[in-house]
């Protein structure tokens, strides 16, 4: 049983790990994309971020620990919990292959729910309804609107600027957006390792309850940030350039109202949202009062249905891996 948890921990780690290359993207993408900061310099300010973003909460790492499966006690739980990190890995790799900036926390979810079905196991389905579905509609609209209400401010405000100061400006603002953008991914993404790894000790019967340990945060938060400096430039080709040509007024409402819009829903409502989302919604709203024809739709497009295909797809590479693990062990 030990040998099961420390693989299932390992394998949660290299999760976060890819979690961390894969959305790398969404807290430097526009910094990077408008010159505020240089990819490495970016990298390394989004990772030491998303170190110290772990530490601020464990809110989410409980609603993901506890509110989504009702996992089996023993090694038939610990295989569930493989199998959904297993599915949640695939994704992420099959997107970061094609560049496509899907959800990490979508992949988890769509993994626990689909190796708990291929259990025959519990799924909350109003924890599911809840904390899930409902943040995944709710949270890109708040984002493209926000983002959009923020920059038609800006551009009112500083109408009678001269544009080479304003951007001067506002690159420098960049760096403080784009940091409390890391910083958000860190409370938001490291938080959903954690709650896996708890949730695994808790059916391998180490640990009662979902209060998440110190040592559970601190290699959450490392593998995490170790994942971010490793860095997702493929997407982050994607966000930076191949959707809408950001200036630094908009990468800096982008980055500001995405930011704002994690730490209210980790801190408010305790619901895994994903920093993808919510970003690239935000880069939507922000290119939007530009005009409509500075979105790339397209792109735009293939990134919805890249959203849509997540927790199905992530589901069904959880479910294969749970049918092809359990009878070696059973």
């Amino acid at each position: 049983m030990e040998i099961a948890v420390v693989l299932v921990i390992l394998v949660a780690l290299g999760f976060d790990y890819t979690n961390g290359f894969h959305d790398a993207a969404n807290a430097i993408a526009t910094s990077v994309a408008t010159r505020a900061l240089t990819p490495r310099v970016a990298l390394a300010m989004a990772a030491l971020m998303n170190l110290l973003g772990a530490f601020l909460g464990t809110e989410v790492a409980s609603t993901v620990g506890s509110g989504i499966i009702d996992a089996p006690q023993g090694i038939s739980g610990l295989m569930v919990v493989l199998s959904a990190l297993i599915g949640a890995i695939v994704w992420n790799l099959v997107t970061w292959w094609f560049g496509l900036p899907s959800s990490s926390s979508h992949a988890l979810i769509g993994g626990l729910v689909g190796a708990a079905l291929a259990s025959s196991g519990g799924v909350q389905w109003s924890g599911v309804l809840e904390k899930v579905i409902i943040p995944m509609v709710v949270s890109p609209i708040v984002g493209f609107v926000l983002a959009g209400l923020l920059m038609i401010a800006i551009l009112w405000i500083f109408r009678r600027g001269r544009p080479s100061k304003l951007t001067r400006g506002f690159r420098h603002a960049q760096t403080v957006s784009a940091a409390a953008m890391a910083l958000g991914h860190g409370l938001q993404d490291a938080q959903k390792t954690m709650g896996v790894i708890v949730l695994a000790l808790v059916v391998g019967g180490f640990h009662q309850g979902f209060d998440v340990p110190w040592w559970v945060v601190l290699i959450s938060a490392g593998a995490l940030s170790a994942g971010t400096y490793a860095g997702g430039w493929r997407i982050m080709r994607t966000l930076g350039r191949r959707m809408i040509d950001l200036d630094p007024p908009r990468g800096f409402a982008a980055e500001a109202t995405a930011s704002a819009v994690l730490y209210t829903s980790a801190f408010v409502f305790a619901a895994p949202i994903s920093t993808t989302q919510t970003i690239t919604s935000s880069i939507l709203g922000v290119g939007a009062t530009k005009r409509l024809s500075a979105v790339r739709w397209g792109v735009a497009g293939n990134i919805a249905v890249a959203w849509v295909l997540t927790i199905p797809a992530a589901a069904l590479s959880a479910a294969c891996a749970f049918w092809l693990i359990h009878p070696l062990v059973s």
